[in-house]
């Protein structure tokens, strides 16, 4: 049973260990390494390898640090700076312990590595090897170091500081539909990764900066202790273990330090790396060959060659050397200028005789094109209130109307005035306007007779009389009962007024399964007896357009839809199932004109003419289509003008109520010329709701005054 129980275990150790990542347990095997070289004796060969492979991790992380395009492509190097650091720190301490312990057995004792740095890079001489090692701490302190700490700090802070404003550009961006929601979020991770990356950067030169300064101390350190360990505990003189124990410290001084000086390098070439779709080598060598600065170059060095008490070979080698490499690279380049036009033409003739469906741009369903004067609306960064003010409309009118407005783009147009804008609908031109820019618009309600000074316009929305002023004055266009608004509100106040004109061109199919779909999570059975069994997807678009096209909201879709379910069994015309629909939404159609409690003043049709259109529909064919003689029709809509106005003149709003039957036709006639005017049929009125009949429209009277 034991044998059995101990293979069982051996067996699952061993699947434990093949499925197991290796890179996962690569930091924690560097860590106990650390941890061993602190408290562990370690064998001089143990030294060599462990020097071999400081040095080749160096000579590694140097060789990332410039084939790397930008900065976040090596996102863990401050960790791997950090762990690096320790490394030859713990690899110093172990190195010191064996030098103080059997440096009096000779050179070898403290490896091949430490005595090869100690006879070959400095000769045997531990002076050379002192000054050597001296001036390589200070090429790495005071100049590495100390200018990689300085930059990673000025970074940090500036890539903290412009933070916000990436953000708001992101966002921006989202706005005006040119990013969307995933690269938005891309962009964002982005952002944030590489202010956490510059920040741990500047952290993490500290490291390098205390390495350095570890350096020198464990140098003076080693020297001290080995002429004490030499003098007192090995019997050696005071100028034989001063040999010894500084040339194996200056050997193990300078094997820990080309490490060091290496990652003091990639720390100072992450850190001033500008960002670009290059590597740091094809960067800076296509900037370097730049084939005027070498023929320049060339021919100083040739000058210098001749004259007199000059180093001549070397001087004109070098100069003819640089002029032959500028000549080729010059018609290298040249040639590959040729081929790259050669391509270009070749494509442009091949895009002209072939096409694809990349070729065709699709229009956006809203834009807002702008002058290149107005861009500065636009710009958050510079006051611009442009974009809060669109994204408050989208996000007004989405809840508003009952479904959601697609994003607004907004472009800039060269071929426009430098003030003017143009509002797009679906790639068409449906309004436009022209702004001053430090300056407002003070708005005449119509009662106010006082002029202002500044430049006489018309308010783009409404058409109100309106003037240009100074913002100096706008206070006291207020106290003469002015409407003041500044530059982005005026687009933004045009841009809701013509949505909401033409909501109905902004529900698509698209937009009519996304409601269905959102009606399904709260009524999922409503959806599956209606779609597709009793009306199509494009049935029920057509019927909320109708309902939007007379400015009606379509919010309370839940009763639309049930309506629709229990009417679906009478007809399929989207205009007759908008007819029955409109009546289970009367109180929402009538919160638009009449506050709670109020009456509802209205204008009714002349029984007479009422009676003579519902005949016309009876004898119409389709529903909304009615054969009525013009000179009526104009009548009509002169006699609905003057009602209209006196309605406004009392304060009220338009509204027209008439008979279900000519209702429709009605609408859709005055919608076209008024489309402030509201008719509305006697089943579409709630019973509760007062009324209030103050005008009526009669034909006979229009033309009885006309012949006067």
């Amino acid at each position: 049973m034991k044998d059995i129980m101990s293979n069982i275990l051996v067996s699952d150790l061993r699947q434990s260990l093949l499925f197991t990542d290796a890179k996962g347990i690569a930091i924690p095997l560097v860590i106990l390494a650390i941890m061993a070289m602190l408290v562990v004796p370690l064998p001089s060969i143990a030294l060599d390898v462990l020097f071999t492979f400081n040095i080749m991790a160096g000579l590694v992380i140097v060789m990332i640090s410039i084939n790397v395009r930008r900065p976040l492509e090596f996102s863990s190097f401050p960790l791997v700076l950090l762990l690096a650091t320790m490394l030859r720190l713990s690899l110093n301490v172990a190195s010191t312990r064996v030098v103080l312990l059997r440096g009096h057995e000779g050179p070898d004792a403290a490896g091949d590595v430490i005595a090869s740095f100690g006879e070959f890079v400095i000769a045997g001489n531990y002076v050379v090897g002192f000054i050597i090692f001296i001036i390589l701490m200070i090429i790495n302190f005071i100049v590495v170091t100390k200018g990689a700490g300085r930059t990673s700090e000025v970074i940090a802070r500036f890539t903290l500081d412009a933070l916000p404003g990436k953000q708001m550009a992101i966002d921006a961006d989202l706005n005006a539909g040119i990013i969307d929601q995933e690269t938005a979020l891309r962009r964002r991770e982005e952002v944030a990764q590489e202010s956490d990356f510059f920040g741990s950067m500047d952290g993490a030169s500290k490291f390098v900066r205390g390495d350095a300064i570890a350096g020198l101390l464990i140098l003076a350190i080693n020297i001290i202790g080995g002429l004490i360990v030499g003098t007192t505990q090995n019997d050696l003189g005071f100028e034989e273990a001063a040999q010894i124990y500084t040339l194996l410290t200056i050997g193990d001084g300078l094997v820990a330090q080309v490490p060091s000086l290496l990652l003091s390098l990639s720390t100072a070439i992450i850190v001033t790396r500008v960002t670009t779709s290059e590597s740091t080598t094809n960067q800076a060598g296509s900037q370097l060959a730049d084939p005027v600065a070498l023929k320049i170059t060339s021919i100083i060095l040739l000058i210098l060659g001749v004259i007199p008490g000059m180093p001549h070979f070397m001087f004109l080698f070098s100069g003819a050397l640089l002029a032959i490499y500028a000549f080729l690279n010059d018609r290298k380049t040249q040639v590959l200028s040729d081929v790259e036009l050669a391509n270009t033409q070749s494509k442009s003739t091949k895009d002209d005789i072939e096409l694809d469906w990349e070729d065709i741009e699709h229009v956006d369903q809203i834009g807002l094109e702008i002058g290149y004067g107005l861009i500065p609306l636009v710009s958050e960064q510079d006051g611009g209130l442009l974009l809060s003010r669109v994204r408050g409309i989208r996000k007004k009118l989405s809840a508003e109307l009952g479904f959601l407005i697609q994003p607004i783009r907004i472009r800039d147009n060269l071929n426009l005035e430098p003030m003017s804008y143009n509002i797009l609908l679906k790639g068409a031109v449906r309004g436009n306007g022209i702004l001053q820019l430090g300056q407002d618009l003070a708005i005449n309600p119509g009662d106010i007779t006082t002029e202002l000074e500044g430049t006489a316009t018309k308010e783009p929305a409404f058409g109100l009389d309106a003037y240009w002023i100074d913002q100096s004055q706008s206070d006291h266009a207020k106290t003469l009962g002015y409407t003041i608004v500044d530059n982005a509100t005026v687009v933004a106040t045009h841009l809701n007024s013509l949505l909401r004109t033409n909501a109905s061109d902004l529900l698509g199919h698209d937009e009519t399964r996304e409601i269905l779909a959102k009606v399904s999570t709260r009524s999922p059975k409503l959806i599956e007896d209606l779609v597709p069994e009793k009306l199509s997807v494009t049935t029920i678009m057509q019927v909320l357009k109708n309902i939007l096209f007379e400015s009606v909201s379509i919010r309370d879709i839940h009763t639309i839809l049930s309506t629709l379910l229990v009417e679906s069994e009478k007809t399929q015309n989207p205009n007759e199932l908008t007819e029955l629909v409109r009546p289970r939404i009367g109180h929402l159609m009538l919160q638009e004109v009449v506050d709670l409690g109020e009456a509802l003043n209205v204008i009714t049709l002349d029984p007479t003419l009422e009676q003579m259109l519902i005949g016309s529909v009876a004898q119409s064919t389709k529903m909304g289509e009615m054969v009525i003689e013009p000179n009526l029709v104009e009548g009509l809509l002169e006699s609905v003008k003057k009602q209209k106005n006196e309605a406004e003149e009392k304060g009220h709003p338009a509204v027209i109520v008439v008979a279900p039957p000519i209702r429709p036709w009605l609408a859709r006639m005055v919608k076209q010329r008024f489309p402030d005017v509201t008719v509305l049929s006697y089943t579409e009125i709630p019973e509760d709701q007062k009324i209030k009949v103050f005008a009526r429209i009669g034909i006979a009277e229009e033309s009885h005054e006309e012949k006067e």
